[in-house]
């Protein structure tokens, strides 16, 4: 005969339920990590020279001889794949939150125009550093950080005024202030190169305005890495008070959340968090905005579970669009920046048209 709680004929329906809950969301995980890994293994595997699988799993686990295939494996596509899985988690991770913040699901980083204040920020101190004296070390480790952190929360704070009316968020106003704001900061980060005094500052400034991984290194990862971890501890812990915003303005007054002062400190968060990963790929536009749909679809809107699925799928996402981008024109390295605006771009017009259908239903 079934006992109670073990899963048989006497377990009650709810708990059954949650034991169900709980075995398909460690599915997804695990199914996730998987997808991770292989992409993995196929970023330092395929490329313009291909290594068979085999041998990079024996370069991974240390048991390989030096060579030139562990050059490439160790010094030139684990630091760009590891890169790539923290921007994509990072930047996936962040356009939840932002949709959240504002109730809007057409929120990401790139549209609402914090990559491209990010962007600019980056792009001033790699233009002006030397007229400022700063040595190239600083300049990488500090001040290119600091200064995208400021353009991403500047940028942030002026869509996030803008979009305001009565004291609630417009929807068209704040898709229409991110687009303006963004073509504001792509014009001043032109009016920075085109007043500059040298020509070798082209090549960086297209990096930061296309975004790509392709200057990755082992000692840039340190940081993005670490802001990725505890930015996305922080907000998992917060994911209570994000699903009480999901309710609406009133609502999340009256069951005791000062939304105002949240939604200011989680703005702060959130660009900081932009600021460090754009200040090492660029501006990646439309992660944040595809990889949120995708997540709920598999876990529904609770932040608790989705944003650990949000980060896991936006690292599959981006190692795998970077994979795509310096394979499918090779040896050509295409930005991956352009490859999520192709498939990004229509994402978004698609978006547009399903809400506007379901706002006239």
């Amino acid at each position: 005969m079934s006992q109670p709680g073990r899963g048989g004929i006497g377990e009650s329906p709810a708990r059954a339920t949650r034991t169900r809950r709980r075995v398909g969301y460690a599915t997804v995980i695990a199914a996730l990590c998987a997808a991770l890994a292989a992409a993995v293994v196929a970023g330092l595997a395929l490329g313009s020279v291909r290594i068979p699988t085999a041998d990079v799993l024996e370069i991974l686990t240390g048991g390989a001889e030096p060579s030139p295939f562990r050059t490439i494996v160790l010094d030139v596509r684990l630091p760009r794949v590891l890169l790539g899985a923290a921007v994509g988690a990072g930047l996936a991770v962040i356009g939840t939150v932002l949709q959240a913040l504002v109730r809007n699901p057409l929120a990401d980083p790139f549209l609402l125009g914090v990559s491209s204040g990010a962007s600019a920020g980056a792009v001033a101190v790699i233009v002006l550093g030397s007229v400022l004296g700063l040595g190239a070390g600083l300049a990488t480790t500090v001040t290119i950080p600091a200064a995208a952190f400021a353009g991403a929360l500047l940028s942030l704070l002026v869509v996030y005024t803008l979009a305001r009316s009565g004291g609630s968020f417009a929807t068209g106003r704040l898709i229409l202030a991110g687009v303006a704001v963004s073509y504001i900061l792509s014009a001043l980060t032109s009016l920075i190169l085109i007043t500059s005094d040298s020509a070798d500052h082209l090549k960086e400034v297209l990096y930061w305005t296309l975004g790509g991984l392709g200057s990755a290194r082992w000692d840039m990862l340190a940081l993005p890495g670490a802001a990725l971890i505890v930015g996305t501890a922080l907000l998992v812990a917060l994911a209570r008070p994000l699903d009480l915003l999901l309710v609406g303005e009133e609502g999340a007054t009256v069951l005791g959340l000062d939304t105002a002062r949240f939604r200011a400190a989680v703005f702060v968060l959130a660009s900081l968090l932009t600021g460090v990963l754009v200040a090492y790929s660029g501006a990646i536009g439309f992660v944040g905005l595809m990889v949120p749909h995708a997540a709920r679809m598999l876990v529904g809107a609770a932040h608790r579970a989705l944003l650990p699925v949000v980060a896991l799928m936006g690292a599959v996402f981006l190692v795998a669009a970077d994979l795509a981008a310096r394979t499918v024109a090779a040896p050509q390295d295409i930005p991956v920046g352009v490859l999520t605006a192709l498939t990004g771009g229509p994402f978004f017009l698609w978006m547009l048209r399903k809400n506007r259908t379901e706002a006239t239903a």
